[in-house]
């Protein structure tokens, strides 16, 4: 039986990789622990997919994390191992292919980093964004990882000195060619072809984003009972932990569409003891009535466009970037806690891994079971906390259409009212 591990570098990746085989009915699993034993996962999953959270980290300390989830795999007897990567090649990726590499004791990894359906294509070993060359698109101005090269050898020879063989559209290679094997792709039939190309036993290790992974499931047959969409409520809560210009994109489309939307402010997004204060409980219940009535709501971590609040609050306190990434996220997600614990009864949309992975600490689940994508790149899966099941679509902060919110609330039910002044 094909057993397959896919390490994904953050959460939202590791659910939108996940879903392509979970939508074919194979039994797949997503778990967030870097550390968790192979050994103890069910007899009968098909797929296991491993948050192992390196985007942030050091490439070493990246390697490490890998190089450990696939020497721990393969000893479990998982037959395939998958390295998902960022679609927009953010992180360590020539520090986590290598280390699957050397984790294996293997020569050679087929890389595909396409994902045609967001317009994410490689053309001549160079990889662009709605044409874009990654570099100069918005990823290149990502205030967290920006991506300062267009060229995939280079940003994988940056972390590596592992061999790096370039494919141009039509060209396989044997699956023993020694290196990484990076393979142009502009279409899902160039992965599909690709992929079918190498095989089964040429794809023991492979690379990629959601694109391929969908080949993937294909070509390994991972398929079972079609997934049941479950009744979602009817109302659509928003918490944004995402900057990426394309959600904000969003977020101003859904508020033009009669969204309330409102922007944490430096201290409800930063001070853990606000939440125990006469005006966090004013404030979360005012956004309970209104997310109520109104059935949309976002709760949003950016500034209002021209505010400066949040840049003079970390600078008066000597915060660094990396501050504001891990405080505002895990303070978002105690704060959606907050509102579950008030009551919230909507579907809980989260931009951003950081975002879904803090709000998963704060209500101590350790595992997801994606269930189906509402969307491109908009992938519903549910937890059960204090015994009731609440339905969450988690989305990468740069995948979507202008209206998505808007059309994802109409799916709903959640936007089909007049579209009234916002609070």
């Amino acid at each position: 039986m094909v057993r397959l591990l896919m390490i994904a570098d953050d959460f939202t990746g590791a659910l939108d990789t996940g879903v392509q085989f979970a939508a074919r009915g194979a039994r797949t699993c997503v778990v967030t622990d870097p550390a968790y034993d192979f050994s103890q996962a069910k007899a009968e999953l098909q797929v296991l997919v491993l948050d192992a959270e390196t985007r942030h980290l050091t490439p070493e300390a990246a390697y490490g994390v890998v190089r450990r989830a696939v020497e721990g795999a393969l000893a479990a007897g998982f037959t395939h191992i998958y390295k998902k990567t960022d679609s927009a090649l953010r992180g360590n990726v020539g520090a986590e292919l290598a280390a699957v590499l050397d984790g294996a004791g293997a020569e050679s990894l087929a890389f595909l980093p396409a994902l045609p359906r967001m317009d994410r294509v490689t053309r001549g070993g160079v990889h662009y964004i709605a044409g874009v060359p990654v570099a100069e698109s918005v990823f290149g101005q990502d205030p967290f990882e920006p991506v300062t090269a267009s060229s995939v050898p280079e940003i994988i020879g940056a972390q590596t000195d592992r061999a790096v063989v370039l494919h141009g559209l039509g060209e396989t290679a044997a699956a023993r060619c020694p290196g990484i094997q990076v393979y142009d792709a502009e279409t899902d039939r160039d992965l599909m072809d690709i992929g079918l190309g190498l095989g089964r036993e040429g794809l023991r290790l492979s690379a990629g984003c959601a694109g391929f992974a969908a080949a993937l499931a294909e070509i390994l047959d991972l398929r079972g009972a079609p997934p049941v969409l479950p009744d979602l409520a009817p109302a659509l809560f928003v918490a944004c932990g995402s900057v990426n210009p394309v959600t904000l994109r969003q977020m101003a489309e859904a508020e033009e569409h009669g969204f309330p939307h409102v922007h944490l402010n430096p201290v409800q997004k930063l001070e853990e003891s606000w939440l125990d204060t006469p005006e966090c409980a004013a404030d979360t219940a005012a956004w309970l009535e209104t997310a109520g009535r109104k059935r949309r709501f976002i709760l949003d971590v950016n500034d209002p466009a021209g505010c400066g609040d949040t840049d003079r609050y970390a600078g008066e306190r000597g915060l660094t970037t990396e501050d504001l990434r891990r405080g505002i996220s895990a303070q978002l997600g105690r704060l959606v806690r907050r509102l579950l614990d008030g009551g919230l009864d909507a579907t809980i949309l989260c931009t951003g891994g950081d975002t879904l992975l803090a709000l998963m600490g704060a209500v101590k689940v350790a595992e997801l079971i994606p269930v189906c994508e509402l969307d491109a790149g908009a992938v519903l899966t549910d937890f059960v906390y204090q015994g009731k099941t609440h339905h969450i679509i988690s989305k990468s902060g740069g995948f979507g259409e202008p209206d998505l919110f808007y059309r994802l609330a109409l799916s709903l039910g959640a936007g089909d009212q007049e579209e009234d002044a916002v609070c």
